[in-house]
C-alpha cells in the first residue's frame, strides 16, 4: 500500500547575470554592509565570515515579526558567498510562512567581466509558494540593483 498525504517538494530560484565589472568589484558590492543596504536591505551585523550571524528586517506579517535570520556558511573571497536565510512563522499561511532556505552567490570571471549566479534554494511547496513567487520576481531586480551599485565602485 502506498502512503498518502502531504508530499512537499523543494524549489530553487536561480538568477544568472553577466556584469562588465571584475569579480573584486562585484564582491565588494556583495559584502559591504553599507552597499548591501542600497541594493537589498540593511544587513544588521553582516560580515563575510563563516559562522557570522546577521539579520535583515522586512515587513512583518501575521505571527512573523519580519526578521530574517541569517548565518554565513561559506566564504571564498571574490568567488562564493552562501548564507542560511530563515524567517516566517509556522502559524502563517502565505506571506510570512516559515522559511528555511540558503542563498548562494557565485562569481566567475568571463572576459573582462563577471558572471554572477544567485541560487536561493530550499523553498518547500506548497507552504512557501507565496515567498517563492514574491522572491522569484524580486531577486532579478535585486541583482540588477547590485550591478548598478557596482558601476559606482570603479
Amino acid at each position: 500500500m502506498k502512503p498518502t498525504g502531504f508530499n512537499p517538494q523543494l524549489r530553487d530560484i536561480v538568477v544568472d547575470e553577466i556584469f562588465p565589472h571584475t569579480p573584486e568589484i562585484i564582491w565588494k558590492a556583495l559584502t559591504t554592509g553599507a552597499l548591501i543596504a542600497r541594493w537589498l536591505m540593511e544587513a544588521k551585523g553582516f560580515e563575510a565570515v563563516k559562522g557570522n550571524r546577521f539579520t535583515y528586517q522586512t515587513k512583518p506579517g501575521g505571527e512573523w515579526d519580519g526578521v530574517i535570520h541569517c548565518e554565513v556558511i561559506e566564504v571564498v573571497p571574490n568567488e562564493r558567498l552562501a548564507y542560511r536565510w530563515k524567517g516566517g512563522h509556522e502559524a502563517n499561511a502565505g506571506y510570512g510562512s516559515k522559511l528555511d532556505t540558503v542563498v548562494t552567490w557565485s562569481l566567475s570571471r568571463v572576459g573582462k567581466g563577471t558572471r554572477l549566479s544567485l541560487v536561493h534554494s530550499g523553498f518547500v511547496t506548497p507552504n512557501n509558494d507565496s515567498a517563492f513567487k514574491t522572491m522569484g520576481e524580486g531577486w532579478p531586480k535585486v541583482v540588477h540593483e547590485l550591478g548598478e551599485i557596482a558601476t559606482t565602485l570603479h
